[in-house]
């Protein structure tokens, strides 16, 4: 604007659109609405507004995402200016809780995520059954059958039966659960061998357990420690090799018909000498002889050789020495029907399956397959079950839960105290004594400490030779030695039926090993007393899964194990699940599994496994 010309008057109208564009004071002007007008306006507006949502609801919206936030909250707020605030704020409050996800729903979400992440791809199938896209459909046929009496019997009976015994059954065409040895149509020789032991009557596990062997069904069996587990995969072998000796005898260089595989040595050769005593019944009876062999480390092969070039019905090996075999073709799997993975959790986590799955692929068909085990927490029962055909689950209590025939004390000691207090808790019953430590040097330390006192102890961990270890278990097996010293080597399996207490002498690094420790005494429906040190050095995570346990067990919880595990909401059960769906700890969830973090640490860095899995590494 030139100085020229004469300013322009506000009261003065613009004549022309050059002149009002020209004009930037003018252009700012608002004229004045009266209040009343504006609060008029103002509602039309959202009116409007809302008339506009309904119709293009479900389109695309040209506004920012903040402007139409804005205008929905404008929206809400002007719609319902007559509505008493109460019922506005219960209004909101109704979708705020609609959009909100609770601290459960993220946990569960979470720990799915893990799951996923953890969870094997690949099922526990041969290599040359993934690569043919092989699948089973129909488990296999066998010619046994329940009583008729049991069949006619209605379908209510056997679920009462399972609910007095407390057997939770998962599956398709379950069979019948049988009370009695005689209805599982055993043969005479075996059920002598089974008199002279003094076993009368099978326990729960056996009750639904061999039953469904028998019937030719894959099975997840899940028993607490003691529960006698070992004879449904025992008893069913011996009468299936029986029924093929019978109709076609078997000739050099044929078999084995079935296999077990066992994650120790100790455990192995148990097994073995079980299936031996009732094959012994069996001969006595004028039964053909059921040849079974040994396959473990420390121990030539050459008997193991001798049987199988006979003809061999029943192989008991450890994975290292069965695959070693397998590839240098001593031994075939070609009419192999029957497997069976005894402690199977053992094998299937922490890495051996691919040893597993290399065993899977020598078979030339389909197999029945077992597997058992006292903890087998979801994510390793998923997985199995991901191999099996219409597998049916047994479960008889929960998995990895404690032996209730077990007393737990739980006793506060200072690491430089622990040797000295030994003496003290041997006191406590008689002799024979089971004592557990994580490392090897501490089972000798303690083993030279009670030689020094007197007291008559043996030891074995995974640094000793088979000869010797064989020779401390049979020496305590019978009684002429009073303590038997050990790393988690002799947790898994054994059965030494008198021992009357077990010492922990440290708490070991899940509870998984625990329960396992603990469950070599007890047995058999007898009692048992289980001692446990714990000082400041345990981890706090392994200290709650122990209270926990020993709630759920109805046992007494010191007030100092309260007072370093104090209780959190976390830890409290989330949907249907308790604990931790990886390792079965009920004092964690996988979100804080340990275990799950250490195996990801060594997978990261191969470090050397710790020494209860170096033992079962050893053993094989």
């Amino acid at each position: 604007m030139s100085d020229k010309e004469p300013p322009i008057k506000r009261y003065r109208r613009p004549e022309n659109d050059e002149e009002k564009s020209s004009d930037s004071d003018d252009s700012n002007y608002v004229p004045y609405v009266p209040v009343k007008e504006r609060k008029k306006q103002q509602l039309l507006k959202i009116g409007r507004l809302g008339q506009v949502k309904e119709s293009d609801h479900g389109k695309q919206a040209s506004q920012s995402e903040n402007e139409l936030n804005e205008e929905e909250e404008e929206e809400m707020w002007g719609r319902k200016n007559n509505i008493p605030l109460l019922d506005q704020h219960n209004e909101l409050r109704k979708l705020a809780e609609a959009k909100k996800v609770s601290a459960a729903e993220r946990q569960l979400k979470k720990e799915e995520e893990i799951l996923d992440i953890v969870a094997e791809k690949k099922a526990l199938m041969g290599v040359s059954e993934l690569a043919k896209g092989i699948q089973y459909s129909e488990p296999i046929k066998t010619s046994w059958k329940p009583p008729r009496y049991v069949r006619g019997m209605p379908y209510t009976r056997h679920e009462t039966l399972r609910q007095k015994l407390r057997i939770l059954v998962e599956g398709e065409d379950i069979p019948p659960p049988l009370k009695s040895f005689r209805d599982m149509k055993l043969h005479e020789g075996i059920m002598e061998g089974l008199k002279q032991k003094n076993i009368k009557k099978p326990t729960p596990i056996q009750v639904q357990g061999i039953p469904t062997v028998l019937s030719g069904r894959d099975m997840i069996g899940i028993a607490f420690t003691g529960s006698g587990k070992t004879l449904v995969f025992v008893l069913p072998i011996i009468m299936f090799c029986l029924e093929q000796e019978v109709k076609m005898p078997f000739i050099a260089n044929e078999g084995p018909y079935g296999l077990i595989i066992c994650p120790s040595r100790e455990l192995a050769k148990q097994t073995y000498d079980i299936i031996q005593y009732f094959c012994g019944h069996l001969v006595k009876k004028g039964m053909p002889e059921i040849r079974s062999c040994l396959s473990i480390g420390g121990v030539p092969v050459n008997e193991a050789i001798e049987t199988i070039q006979r003809g061999v019905h029943i192989m008991v090996a450890t994975p290292g020495r069965l695959m070693d075999m397998l590839e240098k073709k001593i031994v075939k799997l070609t009419v192999c029907r029957y497997l069976c993975m005894d402690e199977a959790d053992r094998m299937i986590d922490l890495g051996f399956e691919e040893d597993v799955r290399t065993i899977f692929s020598y078979f030339s068909g389909q197999r029945q397959t077992l597997l058992f085990s006292a903890t087998m927490p979801k994510k390793i029962q998923n997985f199995a079950r991901s191999a099996l055909v219409k597998p049916i689950t047994i479960n008889v209590g929960r998995a990895g839960a404690a032996s209730m025939n077990v007393t737990q004390e739980v006793e506060y000691v200072k690491q430089e105290a622990k040797v000295v207090y030994l003496l003290e808790c041997l006191q406590k019953t008689p002799p024979p004594v089971l004592i557990f430590a994580e490392k090897k040097q501490d089972v000798d330390a303690i083993h030279e400490y009670l030689l020094l006192k007197g007291v008559e102890a043996v030891a074995i961990h995974g640094g000793k030779d088979q000869e010797e270890r064989s020779r401390s278990v049979e020496a305590f097996r019978r009684h002429e030695k009073d303590v038997l010293v050990a790393t988690d080597v002799a947790s898994k399996g054994l059965d030494f039926p008198d021992i009357q207490h077990v010492i922990n002498y440290d708490m070991p690094d899940d509870v998984e090993n625990y329960v396992h420790r603990i469950g070599r005494t007890g047995r058999s429906e007898n009692k048992g007393l289980a001692t446990t040190f714990i000082n400041k050095s345990n981890d706090e995570m392994v200290l709650l899964d122990l209270k926990h346990l020993l709630i759920e067990a109805k046992q007494k919880v010191p007030e100092f194990l309260l007072e370093i595990c104090p209780e959190s909401e976390k830890y409290l059960q989330v949907g249907d699940e308790r604990g931790c769906a990886y390792c079965g700890g009920l004092g964690h969830r996988i979100t804080d599994c340990p275990k799950l973090e250490a195996q990801q640490n060594k997978q990261a860095s191969n470090i050397g496994r710790r020494d209860y899995l170096s033992n079962t590494a050893a053993d094989y």
